[in-house]
């Protein structure tokens, strides 16, 4: 199978039981010869660093999207059962029920969730001096110059007018688009 087919999809599942189903899937899926079909099983966390009354540093994982994983996988009739069957597994969000298979993850939003836990980093098509329209948030719509790139938080710094006023603005990598 061709890697066209290939695509993400969200798993629900009971709420701080994300790792445990992760690893009974991915337990599952060699037990079950479906490495073909499944591929990568991702519980969505990022290190965090509390800093307690007492001064002290404490880092933890915190889960982005609690009850949720990732599945990348090859969306066939058994694996797409192996998933929904596997314990902890409540079912796939974008499914309408009765039978109904879920729809994939945009493209767009798996990037931006992949980097923000550090999975890939982003290819962006503008550089430094490059004009780009924003595409979401208060600035949606407008265009402005691209004056510094952030490339560890995959943030771009951009002029843009707001009332006839230059305005400074940061911009996530994902909601700018250049234009030509």
């Amino acid at each position: 199978m061709s890697d066209i087919e290939k695509q993400w999809y969200v798993v629900n599942t009971y709420a701080g039981h994300e790792n445990r189903v992760k690893e009974n899937l991915e337990k599952r899926v060699e037990s079950m010869g479906l490495e073909d079909n499944l591929f990568r099983i991702l519980v969505a966390e990022v290190l965090e660093v509390e800093v307690k009354p007492n001064g002290k540093e404490v880092e933890k994982m915190k889960n982005l999207f609690p009850g949720y994983l990732f599945v990348e996988m090859i969306m066939t009739d058994e694996a797409w059962y192996i998933v929904r069957n596997t314990p902890g597994v409540t079912g796939f969000i974008g499914s309408s029920g009765g039978g109904a298979k879920p729809f994939p993850v945009s493209d767009i939003e798996m990037d931006a969730i992949l980097s923000r836990i550090g999975e890939r980093k982003r290819v962006i098509d503008f550089k430094v001096g490059d004009m780009v329209r924003i595409t979401n948030g208060p600035f949606a719509n407008s265009e402005g110059k691209v004056v510094e790139l952030r490339e560890s938080e995959e943030v771009a710094v951009i002029y843009t007018t707001m009332f006839n006023q230059p305005i400074k603005t940061e911009v996530s990598y994902s909601d700018c688009l250049k234009v030509n």
